[in-house]
């Protein structure tokens, strides 16, 4: 009987320290969040979190969306126009379709934003706020994406105080069977 309750414990604890084992394992696996902007390779598993930031679930950006509690700005890269188009050939841009009410910001993501982007970032920041640095701001892109995280992190370093981060973006909200619409981006400096 006490060799049975022996192998018995020894399996419960070797058990354990299999769960335990996984778990340490996931938590290297996930991304941590770097000090900086990241710079590169932007779409990869991103962190669970954003310090100073709330991470939403779908579910609750839905909820602020509803209720029409604060304002909702996509960062998604805007597919730039060829180079060397031969003359007389038509560019139309990629349709990008995002969470109703939204405003589009794009190319705000990067990790190191050109002094003008950096202008027209604050300046996009400002008309969502209304100039109300304590206003929710909800940000966002695809899953995925540091461009979120990282323009998430950048208005938090302009003083914004209210940033919610959505990392599952139009990813999420499409897969969730939520409405969205066709919109243009906020026109830019350089256009």
């Amino acid at each position: 009987m006490r060799r049975h309750l022996a192998v018995a414990l020894l399996a419960a604890v070797l058990a354990g320290q299999a769960v335990l084992a996984k778990q340490v394992l996931a938590q290297q696996q996930e991304p941590f969040e770097p000090e900086g902007y990241r710079t590169d390779n932007y779409r990869a598993p991103v962190p669970a979190t954003l310090a100073g930031a709330r991470v939403l679930v779908t579910t609750e950006a839905e909820a602020i969306w509803r209720a029409k509690g604060g304002a909702f700005i996509d960062v998604m890269p805007r597919p730039p126009k060829p180079k060397n188009l031969p003359a007389g050939t038509v560019w139309r841009d990629a349709p990008r379709r995002n969470i109703p009410g939204s405003i589009w910001l794009p190319d705000t993501g990067y990790g190191t934003l050109p002094p003008a982007m950096d202008d027209y970032f604050q300046r996009g920041l400002e008309r969502a706020s209304r100039g109300d640095k304590s206003a929710l701001l909800v940000i966002y892109c695809l899953a995925d994406c540091w461009m979120s995280w990282n323009a998430a992190k950048r208005a938090l370093a302009y003083g914004y105080s209210n940033i919610a981060w959505y990392p599952d973006g139009t990813d999420g909200w499409e897969g969730a069977k939520l409405p969205t619409e066709d919109v243009q981006p906020e026109p830019r400096p350089d256009q």
